[in-house]
């Protein structure tokens, strides 16, 4: 029986990925975490209170930006994959703390790149959960791949990308079984109260008034090719258990892979597709985002991954319903 590591798992995308591997294996779970504004036990209570496999979990609260000292590693044991996805994802705090962040998502990385050494040679496969936005934003008809160039617009996107090749280096320097995954936006059920999608569900209820940002003009809505949380765990999944080749692009030999969802969607689009959902009308207004380091669009090529015979199962209008209506009968979530 195997045993997988995953960092942030108290986390939104994190938890989902657990509930997918209880499902899918007999695999032993170790969740580490700090529980911080991102990691939440109560997602992991919620999604494992009736499930059958739970005892298959367990928890250690570690921050990452200290070096996982002996005892946490004892608490851990041996592992055979480790899924790093523990980061500091907020854009606004990252441009207020910039070296927060990086002590987060860089530092942080490289302790658990270094707890991974300690896993070798057994070790089967090192995962670091990237993002859409280390790329930049996406010139119209564009869709980055897999080893576009880094285009960092804020300090959050530039630790994601500097934790990225961290990992690459510790493959070429120490031969660590390393895979990168890069995400487009995710959404689902517990996310964070912050997220888009809850505060659109909260305001509409309310009859509050939205705010949509858009371009200088007013005229351009930021557009994202949302991808359903379930989704991304299988893909997740897959990517553990397959071996793939050395991809050798550009001479960088770790494999890489984009999540990507169906279709491309406005923010405006995704919010009065939710006050349908709800049947209450939609207050808006539209304002212009001068905001250091927003994008207007992010837009991946997700074919490597269709290559692997993995495509998302649902697209955000179909399955937006059932989400809205889970919120509904758990409205602590947005509150």
């Amino acid at each position: 029986m195997s045993t997988i590591l995953i960092t942030g798992g108290a986390g939104f995308i994190a938890h989902h990925t657990i509930k997918e591997i209880l499902d899918n294996t007999d695999w032993n779970i170790i969740s580490l975490d700090r529980l911080d504004f991102s990691g939440n036990l109560n997602r992991l209570y919620d999604m494992l209170k009736d499930h059958d496999q739970k005892h298959r979990v367990k928890i250690v609260h570690h921050d990452l930006k200290a070096e996982i000292n002996q005892t946490t590693s004892n608490l851990i044991g041996s592992v055979d994959y480790i899924l790093h996805m523990a980061a500091n994802p907020h854009v606004d705090k990252s441009i207020k703390d910039p070296l927060g962040t990086v002590l987060d998502n860089v530092v942080g990385t490289c302790n658990i790149l270094n707890f991974a050494r300690t896993q070798l040679p057994s070790l089967k496969r090192f995962i670091y959960f990237s993002t859409d936005e280390i790329f930049g934003p996406a010139p119209a008809g564009m869709d980055f791949t897999e080893y576009a160039r880094y285009n960092s617009k804020n300090p959050y996107s530039a630790s994601k990308a500097g934790g990225e090749e961290l990992a690459v280096a510790f493959h070429n320097t120490y031969k660590l079984p390393v895979y990168i995954i890069h995400s487009m936006n995710v959404f689902g059920v517990r996310q964070q109260a912050a997220a888009f999608i809850p505060i659109c569900i909260r305001k509409i209820l309310n009859d509050e008034v939205l705010t949509i940002h858009s371009d200088s003009t007013l005229t351009k809505i930021p557009t994202r090719k949302y991808v359903n949380a379930s989704d991304v765990a299988e893909a997740i999944l897959l990517l553990l258990q397959k071996d793939v080749e050395s991809m050798d692009e550009g001479l960088v030999k770790v494999p890489k892979f984009n999540i990507v969802g169906m279709e491309k969607i406005d923010i405006l689009t995704i919010a009065k597709t939710i006050a349908g959902c709800i049947g209450k009308p939609l207050n808006y207004k539209l304002t212009s985002s001068d905001r250091p380091g927003a994008d207007l669009d992010y837009s991946l090529a997700g074919t490597k991954l269709n290559d692997l015979g993995w495509y998302p199962k649902t697209s955000f209008k179909d399955s937006i319903p059932s989400i809205v209506d889970w919120y509904l009968k758990n409205k602590e979530w947005i509150s």
